[in-house]
């Protein structure tokens, strides 16, 4: 396709939304809002104090004493090192996109290989355990303590499983090897840093990583325009629920409240990948790196593959 064109799709789209913006203010106003409502709401306090904290972990290189509490589980399992780890138990327990954000600081300082990184980023980047318990498996009227244990497998037990696959067969990871220590490689910086000069740079890369989610956050909310102007020019029977959907696909966070009700398989489906702001949150995080997101999202749409079939072999249980 000649950049011209494509440059005329580009400008053509933002003139689209530009419009759009001007034209319906009134939504325009309520999406942009709940975008920034969610962000303040739920991001900032569940996952900037863990920006923080790890980013202090990292700089005073105590991620190996940190992790060492699960390593004799994860460490023989996967024959990983210590530093892999530490971004596999954050990558779970704090939620997306942590682990996108670990993985890409620990290779970065070169605590870990590409080939670690990317078997890494394949797995650990998910939706955090609180938000699924708390937040999302309630509002699809799905949580029952006795059907938990086999949502949690679905939702963690598979892409724990995936990275056994991708540890003995090594499919989509880059060339290397695995390290059971740490890397002592020429490039990384040895000297170690005090702790307040540890504590303000945790405190800048995290003001500077949540801000970001919060534009995008923002951004994809108010792309519901475009669903939202389609159905009021189009009217079509369920249309209402389509657009429901549709808000989940673009910012997943927001997403759920309106779908899950209507739609809770489906979002159960969307969770591995978490939607188009997900993985743009994900691309913004891995982009001062050469880990890449076109094999992350292969990882992640074979997972969802994997979730699908899970759901549909236990549907008649769990639904």
């Amino acid at each position: 396709m000649p950049k011209s064109f494509t440059k005329l799709l580009k400008s053509g789209a933002f003139l689209i939304l530009f419009a759009l913006i001007l034209l319906y203010p009134k939504y325009s106003l309520y999406y942009a809002a709940s975008g920034l409502q969610l962000w303040f709401d739920r991001m900032v306090p569940t996952l900037f104090p863990f920006m923080i904290l790890s980013g202090i972990l990292v700089r005073q290189n105590l991620t190996e004493g940190f992790a060492g509490i699960l390593y004799p589980l994860f460490g023989p399992l996967y024959k990983i090192s210590k530093n892999c780890v530490y971004c596999i138990l954050l990558g779970f327990f704090c939620g997306f996109p942590m682990g996108a954000k670990i993985v890409a600081e620990m290779y970065e300082r070169n605590r870990i290989n590409k080939r670690e990184a990317e078997f890494l980023l394949a797995f650990c980047n998910n939706i955090g355990p609180v938000y699924y318990i708390g937040f999302l498996l309630p509002v699809t009227g799905l949580y029952k303590p006795e059907k938990l244990p086999f949502f949690l497998l679905g939702m963690y037990g598979i892409p724990l499983l995936y990275a056994l696959f991708l540890r003995m067969s090594g499919f989509l990871l880059p060339k290397g090897s695995f390290s059971k220590n740490t890397l002592k490689q020429k490039t990384e910086i040895t000297t170690e840093e005090s702790f307040p000069v540890s504590l303000d740079g945790a405190m800048q890369s995290a003001i500077s990583g949540i801000t970001s989610l919060g534009g995008y956050m923002v951004l994809f909310n108010l792309l519901n325009l475009l669903p939202y102007v389609l159905s009021s020019t189009i009217q079509l029977p369920g249309e209402e629920k389509r657009l429901a959907l549709w808000n989940c696909l673009l910012e997943i966070t927001s997403g759920v409240s309106r779908a899950a009700e209507q739609f809770p398989f489906a979002v159960l489906l969307i969770l591995p990948l978490g939607g188009l702001s997900c993985i743009a949150q994900t691309g913004s995080l891995l982009r001062n790196t050469d880990l890449s997101l076109g094999r992350y999202l292969i990882h992640k749409g074979l997972q969802t593959l994997l979730t699908a079939c899970y759901y549909f072999l236990l549907r008649r249980f769990l639904f």
